[in-house]
């Protein structure tokens, strides 16, 4: 199954070099693959303390609002003009309703996407809820989530792509729904942190999935990093810039707790300190 119908969330008010960053990269890769991109722009609720709402007066609420909306329907006519320019089937939806509801709301939009394109959290983010889209879309939509760096990049250039494997259904997850990215790459890595992976056949760790990956026609070796007590997002991310890699590829994990999901250590540590794109599925 090709790429698409891919979804990206746009920001709005105070959009900075991160945003245009992560319009530009979803355009390439929507151009790459020929696929419709569809872009998502809240406009957000005024977020007033309970305790002082009774003292805000209306006008000012109605202001806030307005100048939101406005500011959502400029980014998505900016983004359209953008996508005409590139040549992209696009479309875009303006979405009105509060922050906590901002997430979920995403997920459910990108249940009928081949994939979902966020944004990393940058330091003095604009868009506070930023990680909570992340998660959502992780965990909640069903669908592979691409997270682009704040700091770009700005072309989807996918050639050289590291696969990380440790044998577990989300690495599983993560490794088939990037298939139409990873049969367009020159070369890709199947890359194993420590021994700990286990395989449906004895022999060395990735090697299955290699074997597979090799079915698809895509040109894959196997890597294996010992376990040198580093923790496994340093060391994915260190022989990501050892390697030029342009894309890493991995599960994305947590544990419920009280029916919330809490980012595992790995996909908390790749999403703070990345600095190439990440393709996550749980």
């Amino acid at each position: 199954m090709g790429l698409k119908d891919i979804l990206v969330q746009i920001d709005t008010e105070g959009a900075g070099a991160a945003s245009a960053h992560r319009q530009s990269f979803a355009l390439s890769l929507a151009a790459a693959h020929d696929a419709h991109l569809t872009a998502v722009a809240f406009a957000l609720e005024p977020t007033i303390p309970p305790m002082i709402m009774g003292e805000v007066p209306g006008a000012l609420l109605e202001s806030q609002r307005k100048r939101a909306l406005d500011a959502a329907n400029a980014a998505a006519a900016a983004f359209t003009a953008a996508a005409d320019r590139a040549g992209v089937r696009s479309e875009v939806r303006v979405i009105s309703c509060t922050e906590s509801a901002a997430p979920p709301t995403l997920a459910v939009h990108g249940r009928t996407a081949d994939l979902v394109i966020v944004g990393q959290s940058e330091p003095d983010d604009v868009l506070a809820i930023r990680d909570l889209m992340t998660e959502a879309v992780l965990f909640e939509s069903g669908r592979p989530v691409l997270v682009v760096p704040y700091i770009g990049p700005d072309e989807a250039r996918i050639r050289n792509v590291i696969v990380a494997w440790d044998g577990r259904r989300e690495a599983s997850r993560a490794a088939n729904e990037a298939l139409p990215l990873l049969v367009k790459a020159d070369a890709v890595s199947v890359v194993v942190v420590g021994d700990s992976a286990p395989s449906a056949r004895a022999g060395e760790p990735g090697a299955d999935l290699a074997l597979h990956l090799a079915r698809h026609g895509i040109n894959v070796s196997v890597k294996r990093i010992p376990d040198t007590g580093i923790d496994v997002a340093d060391a994915l991310l260190s022989h990501a810039a050892d390697t030029e890699a342009d894309l890493i590829v991995m599960g994305g994990y947590g544990h419920s707790r009280l029916r919330e999901f809490v980012l595992g250590g790995a996909t908390r540590g790749i999403l703070a300190s990345m600095t190439l794109p990440v393709l996550m599925a749980h």
